[in-house]
């Protein structure tokens, strides 16, 4: 048993040490963290905007209940409407009068009758109105944050390597989901989603960093990161439905719950492959963040990324409301009306992550942008939550065509016009996620709230349209006069070492010809 138990761990040794240079490995951490930082971010969409309306809901009954139940001075007339009989009773001072009245003039719509909202139904009332903002400040908190974190995160990893930041995304991430299944107030629930913002910035730029930095061939750079965004696309999917059925039918701590066992999985995975203790700086002094910035070529890039995301962000606070106010869903459906769009981008994302390359990410993008803008104008045609499904399908479609081109094409752009070192190129990749998320929803519920939905959907999906040309120009973008230089050279480089090793062989070859002829 001994020695079969020293093989076991030796295997085991080996399967880890192989697996710090496996590039497969890597791709399996960086798709599981997405995975879960994004089933995170969505598991909330559906049990949020409820939970929200039925905590204030309760509160306003509350207090409607306490005035209508308060004592009045001696001396004055108080009237109550008895819950089980059609009589009144007046009492001044001492004496007390009862009065009986006809059923017809009984006010049965009085909120002494219906302290609250029992249905999944709720009246079009301010209260569900003034959601719209609530529910969109909370959700765009965490991409604000990650917004603010991510201009920090880019340059630390040039300085300390991908795998500290990823394993402190796995650690934030996982505090932040407990504070979600145990918080019951809006200021907590918002600081959680806050505190996510800084594990997503961590997870996602080093993520995308590693990456990039183990797959240097721009297509298999490409595949990769459209496996990686597989995982993004999982975790849309997955979120909504599980936890719209999981508030239902378990509670709202459950899912959250869930999710904090999953996460610990993936921190030790992390622990024992990446060893996050080591420091690892990047060989190579990278290009600094506000040069990237001033790239127009990856400006359109980024562009691209928070317009289509911005349609999606901006769907998922608003769009489970005007259903509670239009078509009175059960509480499940809110979460599995985003599952087209959810399948779609799974679709997507790993379609195009090899079409893209050879149709021209250019191209793939700008058929995105169009498709996007033209889905959102379809959604407020719906009627009911089976009308939601093909507009929603093409939606998720059409992002992952948009994110799986622009997203492998930052990478690229920084190997042609700039220093070869990515966790700032993809701080801007992230930033710009952030900026949709961010927008999004802040923006979205107060414009939903002021104009109405449909008039949200109709201008973003404007804004998408009319940005989709601008990704014409990532055609042929030129390479920098620096870098052209240092690509002539390699290529000068790489064609005198392939003369030389032909004539070596021509050498070798002649020296066999003399040798057999002797």
């Amino acid at each position: 048993m001994g020695v079969l138990d020293a093989l076991r761990d030796f295997s085991l040794l080996t399967w880890l040490r192989e697996g710090r240079q496996s590039r497969r490995l890597i791709l399996l951490i960086v798709f599981i963290a997405l995975l879960l930082d994004n089933m995170l971010l969505t598991v909330v969409v559906p049990i949020i905007p409820s939970y929200l309306y039925a905590v204030d809901d309760e509160a306003a009954s509350t207090a409607k209940t306490n005035s209508v139940t308060s004592y009045t001075p001696s001396g004055t007339f108080q009237t109550i409407v008895s819950l089980y009989d059609n009589s009144t009773k007046t009492t001044s001072g001492g004496a007390e009068l009862t009065t009986v009245k006809p059923l017809s003039q009984i006010p049965f719509t009085s909120t002494a009758i219906t302290p609250h909202n029992t249905t999944d139904c709720p009246k079009g009332d301010e209260q569900l109105l003034n959601e719209n903002v609530k529910v969109g400040l909370l959700f765009a908190s965490k991409a604000t944050v990650q917004l603010l974190t991510n201009p920090f995160i880019g340059p630390l990893t040039n300085r300390i390597g991908y795998q500290i930041p990823m394993f402190a995304g796995f650690c934030i991430m996982f505090v932040s989901t407990i504070m979600f299944a145990f918080s019951s107030s809006y200021a907590l629930l918002f600081l959680a989603r806050s505190l996510q913002g800084v594990g997503s910035s961590c997870s996602s730029v080093a993520g995308m960093g590693m990456l990039a930095s183990v797959y240097t061939d721009d297509e298999e750079r490409g595949n990769a990161i459209g496996i990686a965004l597989g995982g993004l696309a999982m975790g849309v999917l997955v979120g909504p439905p599980f936890g719209s059925v999981m508030y239902e039918f378990v509670g709202k701590t459950a899912p959250f719950l869930i999710l904090a066992v999953l996460a610990v999985l993936d921190g030790a995975l992390q622990l024992f492959v990446l060893q996050p203790s080591k420091v690892e700086p990047e060989s190579q002094k990278g290009t600094p963040l506000l040069t990237l910035m001033k790239d127009p070529y990856i400006l359109i890039a980024a562009g691209s990324i928070c317009f289509a995301n911005m349609a999606i962000a901006m769907l998922e606070p608003a769009l489970p409301i005007w259903m509670m106010e239009t078509m009175c869903p059960r509480k499940w459906q809110l979460g599995v009306a985003f599952v087209p769009a959810s399948v779609s981008y799974l679709i997507g994302t790993n379609m195009f992550a090899v079409l893209a390359h050879k149709m021209g990410r250019w191209l793939c993008s700008l058929i995105g942008m169009l498709l996007v803008g033209i889905s959102i104008l379809c959604v407020p045609l719906a009627k009911n939550i089976y009308g939601l499904i093909l507009p929603n399908f093409g939606v998720g479609f059409a992002i992952g065509m948009v994110d799986s081109s622009m997203m492998p094409i930052m990478g690229y752009l920084v190997d042609l016009r700039h220093v070869s070192v990515y966790g700032s190129v993809y701080a801007i990749a992230d930033v710009a996620f952030c900026m949709g998320f961010a927008l999004g929803p802040s923006a979205g519920g107060a414009i939903a709230r002021s104009i109405g939905f449909p008039w949200l959907m109709t201008i973003i999906g404007i804004v998408d349209i009319m940005f989709a040309p601008l990704c014409f120009f990532l055609r042929n973008p030129p390479a920098t006069e620096e870098k052209m230089a240092i690509l002539m050279d390699t290529n000068c480089s790489m064609k005198t070492r392939s003369y030389s090793t032909q004539g070596t062989h021509y050498q070798m070859g002649d020296d066999m010809e003399t040798e057999s002829d002797e």
